[in-house]
């Protein structure tokens, strides 16, 4: 089995869903997680309710490549540390330096 490495992280479905149409047009296999939990909004934990793209890791350069070529800005993370939200560009908390986790 190959590898896999996350993509992006983010809460709205249909903008996910969107971005791995793009991707898939560029023949990169694309796999939703976490899409059957945004049903549990309200009850189930905020980090638990986030659709995540995982792609194969020797796709990940070429599909971060098409996602910046198509201007996507990548979601708001919360860091694991101190729990401040963070943009999605963000590498490193702005709050407690922590870097951003997968």
């Amino acid at each position: 089995m190959e590898d896999k490495k996350v993509l992006l992280t983010g809460g709205n479905l249909l903008q996910a869903h969107t971005w791995k149409g793009l991707l898939e047009t560029h023949t990169i296999t694309v796999e939703l997680k976490g899409e059957a939990l945004l049903g549990g909004v309200g009850e189930l934990p905020v980090d638990m309710q986030n659709v995540e793209l995982w792609v194969n890791k020797r796709d990940l350069t070429q599909a971060q490549s098409i996602l910046e070529t198509h201007n996507v800005e990548r979601p708001q993370w919360t860091c694991v540390q101190c729990h401040e939200i963070n943009h999605g560009n963000f590498e490193f908390c702005w709050q407690c330096s922590a870097q951003k986790s997968e």
